[in-house]
C-alpha cells in the first residue's frame, strides 16, 4: 500500500512517523513495521531533496536504519524476557511516538493559548491607597507566645503601681492635678526609632527617666499598635515579669511608614 507524501517541512524523524501512523489511520499500538518502513523510505527520498539541516537529515537517517532493524527482528523467533513473556521490538518506538504525540498537542495548545492572549489588553492596576495600605492583623498567638493578655495587662498595672509610689515632693502639696502634655505621634515615633535601634530591649527602657501616668499608658498603647501590626514580639518570663521586646521584620517598616504615619493618614480620611 502506497501513500503519496505532500513534500512539507516535518520537524523531525518522529513528526513524519507519527503523520504517516494517522494517515493511514494505523492504530499506534500495532503498526505493521514493513508498510511503514517502505513508506518512510519513499518519503525520505523526497525529503532529501528539501533544504534540510545536515544534523536533522541525520536523524531522518538514523530513523530509517532504526525501522529496518525492528523490520528484520520482526521476520525472527520472538525474543522473551526474564519472566517467559515476549518482548515486542517495536515496544520502545510506539513509547517515543506517544511521548512526542503528547509534546506536539501541548505545543498546539500553548500556541492558541499564545494567540488569544495576544488580542488581551490589561489596564494599569489602579488600587485605592486605603486598600493598597491595608495590612493583616498579626495572629496573636504567632505574636504572643506563651505570653497572656492578662498577664500583659498585669504588668502593665505594676508598673503604673511603681510609678504612682514615687511621690513627688513638690508636686504632692498642690491642690490642683495639671494633665500632662503628651502627644501621641511623638510618642509612637520615639518608641518606634528606639526599638529599631535596639532590636532587643524591655518595655521599661521605652520609657523617658520623667515618665508620668501619660507617658506609660502611650507608651503601653503604641506597644499594643506594633504588636497588631505585627511589628514586634513580646514575650514574659513569668506572671508580672518584666516585658521583653524584640523586633520582628525591619524592612516592613521602611515599606509601610511608620505607625505614626499610618495614623496621620487614617485621621487625614475621616
Amino acid at each position: 500500500m502506497s501513500i503519496s507524501v505532500k513534500l512539507q517541512k516535518f520537524e523531525g524523524p518522529l513528526d513524519l512517523l507519527l503523520h504517516l501512523i494517522e494517515k493511514n489511520k494505523i492504530n499506534i499500538y500495532d503498526i505493521p513495521v514493513a508498510e511503514i518502513t517502505d513508506q518512510y523510505m519513499e518519503a525520505l527520498g523526497e525529503i532529501q531533496t528539501q533544504d534540510y539541516d545536515l544534523d536533522v537529515m541525520s536523524e531522518f537517517l538514523v530513523m530509517a536504519a532504526t525501522l529496518l532493524d525492528i523490520k528484520s527482528r520482526m521476520l525472527l523467533p520472538v525474543e522473551k524476557d526474564e519472566d517467559g513473556e515476549p518482548l515486542d521490538p517495536r515496544a520502545e518506538l510506539v513509547e517515543q511516538l506517544l511521548e512526542y504525540k503528547l509534546y506536539k498537542y501541548m505545543a498546539g495548545r500553548l500556541r492558541e493559548d499564545e494567540k488569544a492572549a495576544a488580542g488581551a489588553y490589561f489596564r494599569d492596576p489602579r488600587i485605592p491607597k486605603e486598600v493598597k495600605s491595608y495590612q493583616p492583623q498579626a495572629d496573636p498567638h504567632e505574636v504572643l507566645g506563651d505570653l497572656t493578655l492578662p498577664g500583659l495587662f498585669e504588668t502593665f498595672q505594676r508598673l503604673l503601681k511603681t510609678r504612682d509610689e514615687r511621690v513627688d515632693t513638690v508636686r504632692s502639696g498642690f491642690g490642683r492635678i495639671e494633665q500632662e502634655p503628651v502627644d501621641l505621634r511623638e510618642t509612637m515615633r520615639r518608641v518606634e526609632e528606639y526599638i529599631l535601634d535596639h532590636p532587643a530591649c524591655t518595655f521599661e527602657a521605652l520609657l523617658p527617666e520623667d515618665a508620668g501616668r501619660m507617658d506609660i499608658v502611650m507608651t503601653f498603647f503604641t506597644l499594643l499598635e506594633l504588636i497588631k501590626m505585627g511589628r514586634a514580639n513580646v514575650s514574659q518570663d513569668e506572671t508580672g515579669g518584666e516585658i521583653s521586646i524584640s523586633l520582628r521584620d525591619r524592612s516592613e517598616w521602611q515599606d509601610d511608614g511608620s505607625a505614626a504615619d499610618l495614623l496621620e493618614e487614617e485621621e487625614e480620611s475621616i
